[in-house]
């Protein structure tokens, strides 16, 4: 059981990694296996929690992590995989209160992190860099991947400041940590080619929509492409992105729908349908809002008021 739980973990890490749906998929199927095979296991139904919240089922992500509770799996963990699902749906108050009391109890690398990833989505960025640098200082392991991934949540942070060239330099510590850093690389390009060096974003847009099969690599590549005056290649990873779109938007609507809108509003030259895939997000943020408890959905997020 121990080992079979450890390969989801695993499998998600490397689908985070290397841009693979395909990981998270085999995860999915591992845990349900899990669950189904040893249903008092608490850790079968933490396994199952965070596969499902990877594909946005949050209602039933947290399900599961009650019923990994009630068979007596860690509460600090389960605790921080709520925290998690609750700034995935905009409820930040209620992840706050889970992150900071995390952070008093034990303030080490994985606690201070969190919160300021936390604090960098609320845009509170004097704060959150702080608690990024102090995070940073704390790391006792070996493995690069919690780094590279505070460095990568951090140039997000400056992206959204629209501070390119300090977000950049974040993306290349990821890169330099992790060099087959998928989201990393993928955002230095998106970063490279905003500031002018389109070479180069192509250059490293290229083997990533080669090797991932998650589109929105290929999205970019298309995008940069016709910005350079390559309107053929454009169109090829343009025709790619917006078929494995459309198989994902099948296979799993609560986590594709908003991204397959954003592509052909853009870069798909399809706002009609783009339109119609923006008005279904609105409509299945309002059905999942009704699944989830109400002491988790605020007055203010957008689960609350799937207009906003």
């Amino acid at each position: 059981m121990a080992e079979q739980a450890l390969l989801v973990d695993l499998l998600i890490l490397r689908g985070q990694v290397l841009g693979r749906i395909a990981d998270y998929e085999r995860a999915a199927e591992l845990a349900e296996g899990l669950v189904r095979d040893a249903p008092d296991a608490g850790t079968a139904w933490l396994a199952r929690a965070r596969t499902r919240a990877t594909f946005h089922g949050f209602a039933e992500a947290l399900a599961d992590l009650d019923a990994a509770g009630r068979r007596g799996s860690d509460g600090a963990t389960l605790d921080a995989e709520r925290a998690a699902i609750l700034q995935a749906v905009a409820c930040y108050d209620e992840a706050l209160v889970l992150r900071r009391s995390a952070a008093q109890r034990r303030p080490d690398f994985t606690t201070l992190g969190a919160l300021a990833v936390l604090r960098a989505e609320r845009g509170n960025v004097a704060q959150a860099e702080r608690l990024f640098t102090r995070a940073r200082r704390r790391y006792r392991g070996v493995s690069p991947f919690p780094v590279a991934e505070i460095d990568f949540r951090r140039g997000l942070m400056w992206r959204g400041e629209r501070d390119l060239p300090a977000a950049r330099a974040w993306f290349d510590a990821a890169v330099d940590r992790v060099p087959a850093y998928a989201p990393a690389l993928g955002h230095r390009a998106e970063a490279d080619a905003a500031l002018g060096a389109r070479d180069t974003a192509i250059d490293s847009l290229r083997p990533l929509a080669l090797s991932s099969d998650d589109p929105e690599y290929a999205a970019r590549l298309a995008d940069v492409l016709s910005d350079a005056g390559h309107s053929h290649e454009a169109e090829q990873w343009r025709i790619s992105a917006a078929a494995r779109y459309d198989e994902l938007v099948l296979r799993h609507p609560e986590a594709f729908v908003d991204h397959a809108a954003d592509f052909w509003l853009t870069v798909g030259g399809g706002r009609p349908k783009g339109r119609q895939l923006v008005l279904r997000n609105h409509a299945s943020r309002a059905t999942r809002a009704l699944a989830l408890p109400h002491h988790v959905i605020p007055t203010g997020s957008w689960l609350a008021d799937p207009d906003t």
